[in-house]
């Protein structure tokens, strides 16, 4: 049974940081691209970050440098620093695994920027 469980969201002042986690487990993580995706109220869902098997990232032109997204194969987690949050990127953020056209997601962990 494949699981994706993200953990770190909440509530944080704008200019202010957050590490959010996604562990998997029920698959073998190494070999998946693995992204996180954010959804705001009436918006669509948005690709935030990317990291392939081999580590290479890419980000959305919103992040401008504030997140880094990273991956740990031994203990089959993607992580998401993000610094400088504004109050535009308050959203559910998803954890998702991709393969060969097959995407797995998690539940989604709540962020909200406001002070």
């Amino acid at each position: 049974q494949v699981q994706l469980v993200e953990s770190g969201g909440g509530l944080v002042q704008p200019g202010g940081s957050l590490r959010l986690s996604c562990a998997a487990s029920g698959i073998n993580f190494s070999i998946y691209a693995m992204a996180w995706y954010r959804q705001a109220p009436g918006k669509q869902r948005e690709l935030v970050a990317f990291i392939s098997r081999g580590g290479t990232t890419n980000y959305a032109d919103f992040v401008e440098g504030r997140f880094t997204i990273s991956r740990d194969n031994a203990k089959n987690t993607v992580n998401l620093h993000m610094n400088s949050l504004k109050p535009e990127d308050t959203a559910v953020y998803y954890c998702n695994a991709g393969r060969l056209g097959v995407d797995r997601w998690g539940q989604g962990t709540q962020v909200t920027v406001s002070s």
